[in-house]
């Protein structure tokens, strides 16, 4: 059984300084934490911020890609946690035609934000993360929040698009 959720937050490890996404359904009864890759949490961030870039980011490229072939983001799925990782996938549709890609929650979620498309996590990842008391204290701190957003507001729009070697 999969359970609606919904972007609850970004922040970062008070310790590692990796981004966190922090999900929660409706009633705030469940939560699901993934350490996601700080290209993907920016494009969350802008999405979530509405904030404009002057070039499409790489999920706003895919969203028009889809959209100019005639197809449909349905949903995205967080299937699956295997050790330290999550797996998702993106459901597709077009025409009378489903289809199901495999792809990382966090590239999943960005374009899931983009495309209007509701975000599911199967019911057994919640299970295998174990309740709070059990996960003990959360990796994330308000001081964290802080930080994402310092983080944040330090970008510049045209820092997007410049490739650093």
């Amino acid at each position: 059984m999969f359970i609606e959720m919904k972007i609850a937050g970004l922040t970062l490890d008070s310790s590692s300084n990796v981004p966190l996404l922090i999900l929660k359904d409706e009633g705030e009864q469940h939560s699901v934490t993934i350490c996601i890759g700080i290209v993907e949490a920016s494009a969350i961030a802008f999405e979530l911020q509405k904030v404009s870039v002057p070039r499409p980011m790489t999920h706003d490229l895919l969203k028009n890609v889809l959209e100019t072939l005639g197809t449909k983001v349905e949903k995205v799925e967080v299937i699956d946690l295997r050790g330290s990782t999550f797996y998702a996938s993106i459901h597709l549709r077009v025409g009378n035609t489903a289809h199901v890609i495999d792809s990382r929650p966090s590239d999943a979620i960005a374009l899931a934000l983009r495309a209007g498309a509701p975000i599911y996590v199967e019911e057994s990842v919640i299970e295998k993360l174990g309740t709070p008391d059990e996960r003990g204290k959360p990796a994330f701190t308000g001081k964290g929040t802080q930080k994402w957003t310092e983080f944040l507001e330090s970008l510049d729009r045209e820092d997007f698009g410049k490739y650093k070697m």
